[in-house]
């Protein structure tokens, strides 16, 4: 005799959909309610650990998500999770990014050009995500050094959209999203280069906020780049949960360049002024039904009281050229110094995206100047942008999510990159000036029942009012759950 659970599996695998939430120490909680549940002792943290690693055991043979499990052992009991369940997320089980140093696990970049060595010690920002209060469990997979924006490899399964599996769950963050997503953690580590957070939790029906350039604590390499387009977060499956996570963030570290965001617990009263465009400022233009979904979120703010008016975002015409030439020297440098991540380094073992990116910087070196003056004037042209606007609304992404295969490394170069230019038309602007920016799920959804991500970027500080504008959206329509559907 089977389970009503058992049967819902069932259905889930005819339906192509793949989800773990059932009935056990996680529920269908969030991260923020699953905390309070620890905290009122409802639930023990050794238990959520022990449960998360049983769901994602249970749903990681088809979505291929996870790089390097944590033995159970290491969690512990309750007691020995000690100080940690004192953060704000005390005992949530968890993921980091295998392009995150954590003491102890490999970082594999998601390479397969050299064979990664045990970290001896925390990145910065794993410190300050370990000040949550989060229980770490593994590392989840990337496209290789987090260029593409599917999670797919040359020689290895693809990471798989719980929603569909025969779609991609985006990327670079694509292994975090694809578990939360599914439900076997209730938030996980993202970082976005290029839209990395973003893309993968529009793919994937999750919240994703890229914080403000200088948010998190800095990496080492970001340091060092004449401009450091990554910043550290997290995907998550409400709003609540990313603003909870970014005031306890915020309780670790705080820039004092930038003003304090607080924890933000709701929509606010206030009235905003909204741009919105339908086709990128590089002139890519966006599909049906992405064109439908942010239409009908730009009618939900007018209903809203908000002010929504079509504008019109003028950027430098060699901008995709010039991102392209920058992509591609973050390629050349690694291909470079890539024995400073295993001795046994070999570039010629780098993936096509990554050989093909190398090579488009061999050929236009020489254009380094001029590139990089282009792109950080880009600031300039944005301001411009939002006068008389407080965010502006556009797509994610310029066209639904893609099946596997569509942006696989495997592809030939110059069709690949053509995809990819058309693919992420929207998100590298927000990277390049260092503004905030946020995807949640529209209303709206695919022909197939994927999710369709609408992306709201603020000015640089303005995490804020787009957290209390997600609230908004998310009380005035609740965000579909796979669980529902």
């Amino acid at each position: 005799m089977t389970t009503s659970q058992e049967q819902g599996e069932e259905r889930s695998e005819t339906r192509a959909r793949v989800h773990v939430f059932r009935d056990d120490a996680l529920g269908d909680h969030d991260a923020v309610g699953l905390a309070e549940a620890i905290r009122r002792r409802e639930v023990g943290a050794a238990e959520a650990a022990r449960d998360a690693a049983a769901r994602v055991g249970a749903v990681e043979s088809r979505l291929n998500a996870v790089q390097t499990h944590l033995d159970l052992p290491a969690y512990g009991v309750d007691g020995a999770l000690g100080g940690a369940l004192s953060g704000a997320l005390g005992g949530v089980p968890t993921f980091v990014k295998d392009n995150t140093d954590y003491q102890g696990l490999p970082t594999g970049h998601g390479s397969a050009a050299f064979a990664p060595r045990a970290a001896r010690r925390h990145a910065p920002f794993a410190r300050q995500f370990l000040s949550t209060g989060v229980t770490v469990l593994g590392k989840t997979r990337l496209p290789e050094f987090g260029f593409s924006p599917t999670t797919e490899y040359e020689d290895a399964e693809p990471v798989r959209n719980p929603w569909h599996t025969d779609h991609s769950a985006g990327g670079s963050s694509g292994g975090s999203a694809a578990l939360v997503a599914a439900g076997a953690v209730p938030i996980a580590h993202a970082n976005d280069g290029g839209g990395s957070i973003r893309i993968p939790a529009a793919c994937c029906g999750l919240v994703g906020l890229k914080p403000t350039r200088g948010r998190m604590v800095a990496n080492a390499q970001g340091r060092r780049l004449p401009i450091d387009l990554v910043v550290d977060g997290v995907v998550s499956r409400s709003v609540r949960d990313s603003a909870a996570f970014l005031a306890a963030a915020e309780k670790h570290w705080r820039n004092p360049k930038l003003p304090p965001v607080g924890l933000v617990e709701g929509p606010s009263g206030r009235r905003l002024r909204i741009g919105f465009l339908l086709d990128s400022p590089n002139g890519v233009r966006s599909d049906a039904d992405t064109r439908a979904a942010v239409t009908e979120t730009a009618e939900r703010l007018e209903r809203l009281g908000h002010t929504v008016e079509p504008v019109e975002l003028s950027i430098d015409p060699h901008f995709t050229d010039d991102f392209l030439t920058y992509w591609g020297l973050l390629s050349f440098l690694i291909g470079a110094t890539g024995r400073t991540l295993g001795a046994d380094f070999d570039r010629r073992r780098m993936d096509g995206l990554s050989r093909g990116l190398r090579e488009t910087y061999v050929r236009a070196w020489r254009t380094t100047p001029a590139v990089l003056r282009r792109l950080k004037r880009t600031r300039e042209a944005y301001a411009a942008g939002f006068r008389g606007l407080d965010l502006l609304l556009s797509p994610v992404l310029a066209h639904t999510t893609p099946p596997i295969g569509h942006l696989s490394p495997t592809v030939p170069y110059a069709t690949l990159i053509e995809r990819l230019l058309d693919y992420v038309a929207f998100t590298p602007v927000d990277n390049v000036v260092g503004t905030p920016s946020i995807s949640v799920p529209s209303a709206s959804a695919t022909p197939d029942g994927l999710p369709i991500g609408v992306m709201f970027s603020g000015r640089p500080g303005a995490e804020r009012t787009l957290l209390e504008l997600a609230f908004a959206l998310e009380a005035d329509r609740p965000f579909r759950r796979l669980q529902d559907v």
